[in-house]
C-alpha cells in the first residue's frame, strides 16, 4: 500500500478529511525537515479558555498609570490587570484561564446593549501557526493592539468581526448581526492579532508598528520574526433586539489588547510542543 492511499484510507475511517490529510503531510514533511504547506497549518493550535475577569475605563498599554482615563474595557484572563499593572505584579497575579501558568493579560471595548455594559459570557483564545517558518514565543512583557477604535469604518473581517457562533449560521461580518434567539446561539466578537514582529521593540508607540500579519503564510522583510497567530473571542448572549455598540464608539470600533505575562517555561513548551511540532493540543492540553 503507498502513503498516500494509507492516508486515503484513514480519512475515509475517520471522516477528519482534511485534519488527517494535513496531519499525515506535516508529520512526513516535518521528518525530513521541510517547511509545511500553508493548507498542512489548518488546526495547528492549542486553546485556551478564559472567563470574564472585570471591567474598568483602564488602558495600561494606552494610558499606564492613568487610572480612568479610557474608555471602559472588559478584561480576561490575569485578574490582576488595571491601569497601574507591570509585568512584574501580572506575573504574580492570579488568572481567569483555564491553563496553569497563563496569566497574561487581554482586553476589548466593553460591549454596551441598550446603553448597559453586557458581561461576557466566557472568551476563548487560539493561538495559531500562521507561518510556513516556525515560531518564537512572545517574550516576556510583549504587548500589542490589534484592531483600531478609531476606525472610520468597517474593519476587514480578518482583524475584527462578529458572527453567531458555529450554531448560528452567521458568516463573519463587520456589523453585528442578528442572531437567532436560540439556546446554543451566543454573539461572538472575534479580533485576530498579527503574527509577524520586528524582532526588537516590546511596543512601539502606536502599539502596532512592531508587529505585522503575514501573507500567503510568510512574514514581511520588516517584520522577519513570525509568532503565535493570537484570536480572541468574546462570546455573549445572542442580544436579540437590542441596540449593540462598544463603549469605545460604533460596532465597528473593536479591538483588542495584549500583554504577555505568562509563565514564559509553559509558553514556550505550547509553542515547541503545539504550534512547532505542528499539532493541534486543543483545549487545556498539558504543556
Amino acid at each position: 500500500m503507498t502513503r498516500r492511499t494509507a492516508v486515503a484510507l484513514v480519512v475515509a475511517l475517520t471522516g477528519c478529511g482534511v485534519a488527517v490529510v494535513a496531519a499525515a503531510a506535516v508529520a512526513s514533511g516535518s521528518a525530513r525537515g521541510e517547511a509545511p504547506s500553508r493548507a498542512a497549518l489548518a488546526g495547528v493550535n492549542f486553546v485556551n479558555r478564559c472567563g470574564f475577569s472585570h471591567r474598568a475605563p483602564d488602558d495600561p498599554i494606552v494610558s499606564p498609570g492613568r487610572a480612568g482615563a479610557s474608555h471602559d474595557h472588559t478584561f480576561v484572563g490575569n485578574r490582576t490587570t488595571s491601569a497601574f499593572s507591570t509585568l512584574g505584579s501580572l506575573l504574580i497575579g492570579s488568572s481567569s484561564c483555564d491553563r496553569t501558568g497563563h496569566t497574561a493579560a487581554y482586553w476589548m471595548p466593553t460591549l454596551l446593549a441598550d446603553g448597559r455594559p453586557v458581561e461576557p459570557l466566557g472568551s476563548t483564545i487560539y493561538y495559531r501557526r500562521a507561518t510556513l517558518a516556525a515560531v518564537q514565543p512572545f517574550p516576556t512583557g510583549f504587548r500589542m493592539i490589534a484592531g483600531s477604535a478609531l476606525a472610520p469604518g468597517p474593519q476587514s473581517v480578518q482583524v475584527t468581526s462578529w458572527n453567531c457562533g458555529v450554531r448560528g449560521g452567521v458568516s463573519r461580518t463587520s456589523s453585528v448581526p442578528t442572531c437567532p434567539d436560540r439556546r446554543a446561539t451566543t454573539l461572538r466578537l472575534r479580533v485576530t492579532f498579527p503574527s509577524c514582529w520586528n524582532g526588537r521593540d516590546l511596543d512601539t508607540a502606536n502599539h502596532q508598528a512592531h508587529v505585522a500579519y503575514a501573507m500567503r503564510g510568510r512574514c514581511p522583510s520588516t517584520h522577519p520574526v513570525a509568532v503565535p497567530a493570537i484570536t480572541l473571542i468574546y462570546r455573549y448572549p445572542a442580544l436579540s433586539g437590542a441596540s449593540v455598540a462598544l463603549a469605545s464608539g460604533p460596532e465597528y470600533s473593536a479591538h483588542a489588547d495584549f500583554f504577555n505575562a505568562w509563565n514564559q517555561r509553559t509558553l514556550s513548551s505550547l509553542v515547541e510542543g503545539c504550534l512547532n511540532a505542528l499539532r493541534h493540543c486543543g483545549h487545556g492540553s498539558p504543556s
